[in-house]
Order: structure tokens, then C-alpha cells, then sequence
């Protein structure tokens, strides 16, 4: 079910009752504000025009042939080829009958403990190929949605590419992207592009007491702390291992660096070393997030504030660490030490250097 986003979806019904649908459609937006669950509910509603009612229930159950899926994934151990998003269909499913809201740091947990390097491979242009070739088996459209587009390695975003400037009869392309300034300008020129707002506070709220049955007051409580994201205030109702992780290791750090234990600082960096580059990049994400509240903490202004409960207690005592002095210090050391991860850079030395940095900044 889709959560508000009224506005879009009357114009992506007005197209298609006008018969005017798009080939290629662009759902640009922020995590969490529901691009993926809207391409699925507007590929049901395509899937289901003029359809019989065996027609409709496939494509309600996201079972009907004339419906594809594209995501990232990864490359088994001793796997020679490139995989493609078929390999994984049955764990896409299964994630999706849980929830259409999630992010990529879900998505890897839920494939496997060895998922890393998440990307989609070159294999996936030549089986969209085939698979779009194929007559459509109910006469109908024809829908291939691709999440995280930007996740395409070179070869194989250049390949849709030219399936995008000549796509096969009645075939739409839904593509649904966090970042559409990495895709290729040409791919983004050739769809009509949908930009999503974050939703709004009271809008997550109603969504958590109706379908998630939370009563009024923890539902107000996390919808704020979301900010924007349905995603986030999922998660939140049952903290991920993974967040809570990161959370714990955020804290072990600022404890080390205000004792200057360069040891445990060292066991530290070792720590997270062992992690995928997906999780590594996840984490420095988390800590930017943390980090940016805290500061906004001690402007008292609660209204502001985008965090969990155990978050808001450790700020009470870390927020006064974090200033106009040394904020700006910070952020730009997190935001180097991605761009070091992304680039296969040592990860231990990454996060030891990070370490080392914030014992200066930390005292600004």
C-alpha cells in the first residue's frame, strides 16, 4: 500500500487513462518515501487493465508473467558469470511480501550474511533483452521495474540505454532511484521523470496506527524521529541489528577517542575492517546522521531533532562535543572516509585514520 503521494498517483492514472503512459518512467525521491511501492502498485494497475480476474490476481500476488524485477545483487562465492536479479527472485519476493518500503542496507541483510558489493551486473542488459522480446503472455503491457538504477556498472547501463531508445511494443520501464544524478544524463533524458516528496510527520503516524497498530502516542514519537522516511520509521519500531550496531559502535568510538586509547581505537578500526564495503559505507552514513543531530540537539529545539529514544538519552551527555567549531571538521573526515571505501582504499586504515582525526576534533 502506498502512503499518501495523492498528487503522483492521479497523474500516473490520468496517463493511463488517457493512453498516454510513458515507455520510461523516472521515481526520483528521498528513502523511504515510497517510489518502490508506488512502481508496484502502478505496474499491478497496468498489469490489471483490462485483464481477467486470473489476470488480476497474478499481478496482485507480483506472480503475473508480464512482470519483471531488476535490483542489485552480488556475486556468490566461486561464481564465475555476473549474476542476474532471476538468481534472487524468490528472496525479492519474499522481502517484498513483508514490506515495499526498505533500503539497500535491509536488502543486503535479507540476502545473506556474505552479500557484499551489492551492483547490477552486466548478464542482467542481455536478460532484460530476452525477457522483453517475449510476446506479452496476456496480450497486455509489459512492466520491467528497476530499483536502484544507479547500481548498473557501466556495461550494463549503457545496454538499457539502447533498450530505453527502442523498447519493444507496449513495454514500460519503471526506474526507481535515490540518486538520479549517477545515472547516465542520456538515461534520465529518455524517461519522464515523477519526483517524490519525504513524507510528512503526521502522514507516517496515521500510516503506523492503521497498519502497523501502534497507539497514538509512539506513533507520533517515531513518525518525527523518521524524517520523511516510512523506511526509517520501520525500522525503528523494531531497532535492526544492524542500526543498533552501529549505534553501539558510534559510542565505543567517541568514548575511545575522549580517552585517547589508541589501542582499543586500533581494535576498533579492526572491527568494522571485517564488515562488507555495503555495511562499512552504511555505518559512515549512520554516523554522518548521528552526528548532524547531535549538533542540531543544542540548538534545544525538539521539533528539529530526528532520533530514536536511546539517541535522544546518549545526546543529552555527547551533544555539547559537537559544535560549530568542529561540525564541519567532522562531516567532511566522514565524507572522505566513504569516498576512501568506495574506492577499495584499506578499510582498516580508513576507519583508524577517522579514529585518529576525531581525538583532535572532539576537543574543539
Amino acid at each position: 500500500m502506498v502512503i499518501a503521494q495523492k498528487e503522483i498517483k492521479e497523474r500516473l492514472e490520468m496517463l493511463l487513462n488517457e493512453g498516454r503512459v510513458p515507455h520510461a518512467l523516472l521515481f526520483c525521491g528521498p528513502e523511504g518515501c515510497g517510489k518502490l511501492a508506488m512502481a508496484i502498485d502502478y505496474a499491478q494497475t497496468l498489469l490489471s487493465f483490462h485483464a481477467d480476474e486470473r489476470g488480476k490476481r497474478m499481478a496482485a500476488s507480483l506472480m503475473h508473467p508480464d512482470l519483471h524485477f531488476v535490483f542489485p545483487v552480488y556475486k556468490p562465492s566461486g561464481q564465475q558469470s555476473g549474476p542476474t536479479s532471476d538468481q534472487f527472485i524468490d528472496k525479492w519476493r519474499d522481502i517484498l511480501s513483508q514490506s515495499h518500503y526498505f533500503d539497500l542496507n535491509s536488502w543486503m541483510s535479507f540476502l545473506s550474511k556474505d552479500a557484499k558489493n551489492l551492483q547490477i551486473y552486466a548478464e542482467e542488459s542481455t536478460s532484460i533483452l530476452h525477457k522483453l522480446n517475449l510476446v506479452s503472455s496476456q496480450g497486455g503491457f509489459k512492466v520491467m521495474i528497476i530499483w536502484l538504477p544507479e547500481m548498473m556498472n557501466t556495461t550494463c547501463a549503457n545496454k538499457i540505454l539502447k533498450i530505453l531508445e527502442e523498447p519493444p511494443q507496449q513495454t514500460i520501464f519503471i526506474l526507481v532511484s535515490n540518486h538520479p544524478e549517477q545515472l547516465l544524463d542520456t538515461i534520465v533524458s529518455r524517461c519522464q521523470r515523477f519526483d517524490f516528496k519525504g513524507l510528512k510527520t503526521n502522514e507516517i503516524e496515521e500510516a503506523l496506527i492503521s497498519q502497523r497498530g501502534l497507539d497514538a502516542d509512539m506513533a507520533r514519537y517515531i513518525a518525527h524521529a523518521a524524517g520523511g522516511s516510512y523506511t526509517r520509521a520501520l525500522q525503528q519500531i523494531t531497532v535492526s541489528e544492524d542500526e543498533a550496531q552501529f549505534f553501539s559502535m558510534f559510542i565505543m568510538l567517541m568514548r575511545k577517542c575522549y580517552l585517547r586509547d589508541i589501542k582499543e581505537m586500533k581494535a576498533w578500526a579492526e572491527q568494522i575492517a571485517g564488515w562488507g564495503r555495503e555495511r562499512q559505507k552504511a555505518f559512515l552514513n549512520y554516523c554522518q546522521h548521528l552526528v548532524r543531530e547531535n549538533f542540531i540537539y543544542n540548538f534545544h529545539n525538539p521539533e528539529l531533532n530526528y532520533m530514536t529514544r536511546d539517541e535522544s538519552d546518549f545526546s543529552v551527555n555527547f551533544a555539547r562535543f559537537i559544535n560549530e567549531r568542529n561540525v564541519i571538521g567532522i562531516m567532511e573526515e566522514l565524507s572522505s572516509a566513504q569516498k576512501d571505501i568506495e574506492q577499495n582504499t584499506n578499510s582498516k586504515m580508513v576507519f583508524f585514520d577517522f579514529a585518529l582525526k576525531m581525538i583532535v576534533l572532539l576537543i574543539q
